[in-house]
């Protein structure tokens, strides 16, 4: 798959990223981006998520820009992500246990943004596939929002060009949470009673 060595590399030491490609380079690539978010008012796909200690999920998502995003976890695994446009909340049913963080303290709070604006804080992470960009966006001034870096597959028939392969979220701990995505599906119908959630239960001990 030609996406496949791309995507490895941003879970690479994060030296790959500090080599800078020409400005001009730079300006026109992270534009296209931001073309693909404004673009993009909803969303679907199959996800698979690994997380820090290299654990595997798979499900389903479903976005609606601003703000909104559901992960439901498949196999078994009794748990869900929702972000309802101001709060990103992870629920495990399975121990009844609710976390809960201000979505635009989160580094996908740049990807949902109403307006994305991210030329100030991405740059273009050189690769060797001309047919694939990645960017990685991190606020300097703001480093506890933590670090997003996109991956993109360029095609024409996509949203601004760009169709959204997954991305790696690091937070202010520099935990990594790797996103790839299959199935893609843009501007869909999508209900907002997908980003409500029943509370967990508490268990009795």
């Amino acid at each position: 798959m030609i996406f496949a060595n791309p995507f490895a590399r941003v879970l690479a030491p994060l030296a790959l990223v500090a080599v800078a490609a020409p400005a001009h380079a730079q300006s026109a690539e992270v534009a296209r981006v931001e073309a693909h978010l404004s673009a993009v008012q909803s969303m679907t796909a199959n996800f698979t998520q690994t997380d820090a200690r290299n654990r595997i999920q798979r499900g389903t998502m479903q976005l609606k820009r601003p703000g909104r995003v559901r992960f439901e976890y498949g196999g078994g695994a009794n748990m869900l992500m929702v972000a309802n446009g101001s709060t990103l909340a992870f629920l495990d049913y399975e121990v009844g246990q609710k976390s809960s963080w201000a979505l635009g303290k989160t580094p996908l709070g740049m990807l949902l943004a109403a307006k994305p604006d991210i030329r100030r804080i991405a740059r273009v992470v050189p690769n060797s596939d001309p047919r694939v960009l990645v960017v990685r966006a991190r606020d300097a001034r703001r480093p506890e929002f933590g670090t997003l870096i996109l991956a993109f597959v360029k095609s024409p028939s996509a949203p601004g060009g760009l169709l959204l392969e997954g991305w790696t979220a690091i937070d202010a701990q520099n935990k990594k949470t790797t996103i790839k995505l299959a199935n893609q599906r843009y501007n869909v119908a999508v209900p907002d009673s997908a980003f409500q959630y029943a509370e967990p239960k508490k268990r009795r001990r």
